[in-house]
Parts: structure tokens; C-alpha cells; sequence
């Protein structure tokens, strides 16, 4: 952070943002539940905002490996700023506002592998785990405190102030983007489609990759679901909202002092490890505060969790910077975070429906098991590709 000032500007460029993105969120849900007074209208939002771009994932990631990171990622902070203000404005009705939040959604969706592609070109190989760390901590600080900010603001500013604000962050981003280096992307012979489907294939024949991957999304499947079942377990544990709201917090806080630890760890320490840990962690966070007896073991079991999802997430998105050719790093980046959207969407439908059949002590349990056996079974496929994973 003293010494890299591209990476300092990238950091400082996602955590205003993500900052921002906190406030909009919260706004606009807000502003939805009022003028529909449906849940369902809710719901629709959140999906539109996290599912539907995963769907267009091939594509934007192929627009990383085609043309500049650092005018990609402006151009997307930009457009994201202009669409968050036309929403300002207008405060449309409600199907042009999943229109308009549909599109900022894609433009954030084509800016995330950008950004995560650019790391190997502004960060030495041997601090990449911890810049991803840095980075990490900064994102989810910023989202921790954007509800807070938010409820600071509303009195003052009202959903249109809040929404503005947003998009002045979109700007400082922008702005702050403008000091890191050109980025250029290496000549490619195929169509824009061809290179999308090139990047598809890629990741059919690369097995250690595939297999974070594939294990990393089987586990957030398996796992997403404990936003929604935790407020449910604090309730049959005898707790209110203030209960749920402190379970929701433990994962928060176990999250940032997991990034937190990750961004001093030692570079010889390989990444495969961190990841298999923070997949394991993860599950079993769960799959015990499902048998936890009071919402304080609960906590302590979730902050854990916290944790184990920081490790997963440092593992996995430094072992592909690593591993990829930076030919392909936007691509598989975009193929795989579309497909943690789509994986995060399952758990939330799949696991509803089982808190309805059973309870939510259920439901983590079986959330927690399944992960842990898709951790295993992760695990195994990358110790018969060791050689293309401890490598570094």
C-alpha cells in the first residue's frame, strides 16, 4: 500500500465504490418495499442486481482480455455513476428501475474481472495474496459500514440524496482509476464470440483450475443460504432482530479479520492450503451453528465462518492469477464470478425451500455437511493435479 501507488489507487478506487454500491443498495430497497409494499418486488431487485448479469458472464469477461483494463474499468465506473443518477432522478416505476439496475449490474459484472485481472500487471507475483487480501478487507469494510453511512444519510439527503451520492462515489472512482497504468490486451485472432468460447473451453481443459472453480461455487451453493436461515436460527434460539442482526454481524467481522490476517501472511505459505481450509471452515461454521444451543455460540461459530470465507476467497482468486495465462485471466475471472452469482441464486431458492420443509438448525446442517463434502472431494481432484497448483 506504501510502495505500489497503482495498487493504492485501484484499493482506494473499489472501496469508494463498493461504499457507494452499500448506499444504493439499501436505498433502493428501501425505496421499492414503499412504493410496492411487496416482497416479491424486493426479491426482484436482488435477483436483477446479482443473477442476471451472471448469466451474461462468457461475455464480460471476454471484454477484459480484449481491449485496456484500466479504460475498461473507467468506462464501466462511469457508466455505473450515469445510470445510478438517471435513477436519482426519475425514480422510475418499478420495470424500468430492474431495467436500469439490470444494466448498472452488467456494467459492474464486465468491471470485476477487469479488476482482478490487472492485479498480476500491479502487484509483484510474491504479494499478490496479500493485495488480494488488502483488497478484500477494504471491499467488505466498505460494504460492512455502507448500511450505517446510509442510515445516517437518509434523514438528511432522502432516497434521491442517497442515490446521488452513490454515483458521486462512481466518479471518485473514476477519477482515482486515472493513475493506473495502460494495461493493453494481447492480440487476438478470434471474433468476440470465438474468444468467449475460447475461455469456456479453457476452463474444460485446465483440471486444477476447473476444480477450484467448480468446488468453490458447490460450496457457496451449499452455503449462501445462511444469510436467510440465520435470521430464523436466532429466533428459534429465543432472540429478536437485535440476536439476528448479531449473527449477521459474527460473519462480518470474522471476514475482515480474516483479510486482515491473510494480508501479513507469509508469501512461502501456498495458496492451496488457505483455499481447501477456508472451503472446509466455511462448511463447518454452519453445519455446528445448526447444532449450537444459544445465539452467543452461534456468534462465535459464524465469526469462525467469517474467516473461512476470507481464506477461500484470498486462495482461490490469487491460485488463478497465478495459474491462468494473462491472455485468459478475464475470462475464467468473468466465468467465475458469474458462476458464484448463480450459485449464490440456487442456494438462496434451494435452501428457502428447505427452511420451509424443516427448521433452520436443518437446514445449516445440511448446508454445512454438503459443503464439506464438496470441499473433500475438491481437495482430492487437486492433490491428482499438485504439480499445476503448489507450483509457484
Amino acid at each position: 500500500m506504501r510502495g505500489n501507488g497503482a495498487f493504492r489507487a485501484l484499493w482506494s478506487a473499489r472501496t469508494v465504490s463498493f461504499l457507494g454500491d452499500s448506499l444504493s443498495l439499501v436505498a433502493l430497497m428501501l425505496h421499492v418495499a414503499a412504493t410496492t409494499g411487496e416482497a416479491l418486488a424486493v426479491a426482484l431487485l436482488l435477483l436483477v442486481g446479482d443473477f442476471a448479469p451472471a448469466l451474461l458472464s462468457p461475455l464480460t469477461g471476454t471484454i477484459s482480455d480484449r481491449f485496456d483494463l484500466k479504460r475498461v474499468m473507467i468506462a464501466c465506473e462511469l457508466a455505473q455513476g450515469a445510470l445510478v443518477a438517471v435513477i436519482a432522478f426519475a425514480l422510475p416505476s418499478l420495470p424500468l428501475l430492474l431495467v436500469l439496475v439490470g444494466l448498472r449490474a452488467v456494467a459492474g459484472q464486465i468491471f470485476q474481472p477487469a479488476s482482478r485481472a490487472a492485479m498480476p500487471a500491479l502487484v509483484e507475483d510474491k504479494d499478490l495474496e496479500r493485495a488480494n487480501a488488502r483488497l478484500g478487507f477494504g471491499t467488505n469494510g466498505a460494504e460492512a459500514v455502507g448500511p450505517l453511512v446510509a442510515g445516517l444519510l437518509f434523514p438528511l439527503l432522502g432516497i434521491r440524496g442517497v442515490l446521488l451520492v452513490d454515483a458521486v462515489t462512481f466518479a471518485i472512482s473514476a477519477a482515482l482509476l486515472a493513475f493506473l497504468p495502460r494495461m493493453e490486451a494481447g492480440e487476438t485472432q478470434e471474433t468476440f464470440l470465438g474468444d468467449a468460447k475460447a475461455g469456456l473451453r479453457y476452463l474444460a481443459k485446465a483440471p486444477a483450475i476447473r476444480a477450484i472453480v467448480v468446488g468453490f461455487c458447490a460450496v457457496v451453493a451449499f452455503n449462501g443460504v445462511d444469510d436467510v436461515a440465520l435470521v430464523f436460527l436466532a429466533k428459534d434460539l429465543g432472540g429478536g432482530q437485535t440476536a439476528a442482526g448479531l449473527l449477521l454481524a459474527g460473519v462480518g467481522i470474522g471476514l475482515l479479520a480474516g483479510y486482515a490476517l491473510l494480508s501479513k501472511v507469509s508469501p512461502k505459505l501456498q495458496m492451496v492450503v488457505w483455499l481447501i481450509m477456508g472451503l472446509a471452515v466455511s462448511s463447518v461454521g454452519n453445519l455446528l451453528s445448526g447444532l449450537a444451543w444459544a445465539v452467543g455460540a452461534a456468534f462465535v461459530l459464524q465469526t469462525v465462518r467469517g474467516f473461512g470465507i476470507a481464506a477461500m476467497d484470498v486462495g482461490a482468486n490469487t491460485l488463478i492469477q497465478r495459474k491462468v495465462p494473462a491472455a485468459l485471466l478475464g475470462r475464467v475471472f468473468g466465468n467465475f464470478h458469474g458462476a458464484i452469482g448463480a450459485a449464490a441464486a440456487f442456494s438462496y431458492l434451494a435452501g428457502g425451500l428447505l427452511l420451509d420443509l424443516t427448521d433452520a438448525s436443518a437446514t445449516l446442517i445440511i448446508a454445512g455437511a454438503g459443503g464439506l463434502v464438496a470441499t473433500a472431494l475438491t481437495a482430492w481432484v487437486l492433490t491428482r493435479h499438485s504439480s499445476d497448483v503448489l507450483s509457484q
